[in-house]
């Protein structure tokens, strides 16, 4: 069994269920790059090639979000082929379903008031056993007076929201589909923050199960969230969906593929001559699905798929 502490190079494989949904959940902060658009086709080809749904939600919860990003990167996923069932999901229409899971933990005392800043937590000695950086558990046994008189002492900042882990519920297994078997630490984190937004791991196990989501295929830079969200599905009664962490594309320097490498974005690489259909075969020649500059289609890909075969390092982008 591996142990989560940064992504682990994938060198395990396994079955895929017949049954659900996949997904894709991009935020909207910006143009999808070549390495975001990997992800979405690997998520579709995963999801179609076991006769499962495939269903798309903006990740939107997050203030400050590009307003006309969430469109364009609709169309990018469009143009290489990338096609979903239903409507699209926006997670800031979900908010009534994220606060009523949050009550849910309430009502069973598994919700605290923090008033921690970041410094103070990360200053503060690490529990035993814990990782550096996870919450000490300073404001979790607080009375209700305790409370109050620090919600005073931050006003007019507001405390966030945490999730009160039991004993024994600090290390969650999960089996991930292409490494193995892995386990993680769980501290008590975040479900509302300060600014009153929903933190990303409840609103992820809420939607997910609401949109009928039993396949997560993501980038394993994620891999550190899924024990947390393995917890929070226990805790809401939710089946746990069966999970895939694809390596990610970095750019020259090995670094995660940005905007500073160059024509990293559909936009950019049509400005050189590249199109669309041309994209979807260089990303599927980068996941050993085609020959170099073979054109394909989507149905080719799905065909050709098995993810035993797919590679378990990394795709080095270079423009």
């Amino acid at each position: 069994m591996h142990k989560l502490a940064s992504p682990p190079s994938c060198n395990d494989n396994g079955g895929v269920n017949t049954v659900g949904a996949g997904r894709y959940a991009p935020s909207p902060s910006g143009d999808l790059h070549v390495g975001n658009l990997r992800t979405a086709l690997l998520a579709w080809l995963f999801a179609r090639s076991t006769d499962r749904q495939f269903r798309m939600r903006v990740e939107d919860v997050d203030r400050g979000r590009d307003a006309g990003a969430a469109q364009q990167q609709l169309e990018d996923l469009s143009a290489i082929g990338v096609t979903w069932d239903g409507e699209v999901v926006y997670q800031t229409h979900r908010r009534a379903a994220h606060e009523a899971a949050i009550e849910t933990l309430r009502s069973r005392d598994l919700v605290y008031e923090c008033v921690c800043t970041r410094r103070e937590i990360q200053e503060a000695p690490s529990a035993p056993h814990a990782p550096p950086g996870a919450y000490p558990g300073t404001c979790r046994d607080r009375t209700q007076q305790e409370a109050a008189a620090a919600r005073a002492t931050i006003l007019p900042r507001r405390p966030a929201l945490r999730l009160r882990v039991a004993e024994g519920q600090g290390e969650q297994t999960f089996r991930d589909e292409l490494c193995g078997e892995l386990s993680g630490h769980v501290d008590d984190f975040v479900l509302q923050r300060g600014d009153g937004a929903i933190a990303y791991n409840l609103a992820v196990v809420v939607d997910d199960a609401a949109m009928g989501v039993d396949q997560v295929v993501r980038g394993n830079d994620l891999l550190s969230s899924t024990p947390r969200q393995v917890l929070l599905q226990q805790l809401l009664g939710y089946a746990t969906p069966q999970y895939a962490h694809v390596p990610l594309v970095l750019g020259p320097s090995g670094a995660r593929l940005a905007k500073r490498d160059g024509a990293v974005t559909l936009q950019d690489l049509s400005r050189l001559g590249m199109s669309a259909a041309q994209v979807r075969s260089m990303l599927a020649f980068s996941l050993g699905l085609a020959d170099q500059g073979e054109p394909v289609e989507m149905v080719d890909l799905i065909e050709r798929f098995e993810p035993a075969k797919l590679p378990r390092e990394p795709w080095i982008f270079i423009s």
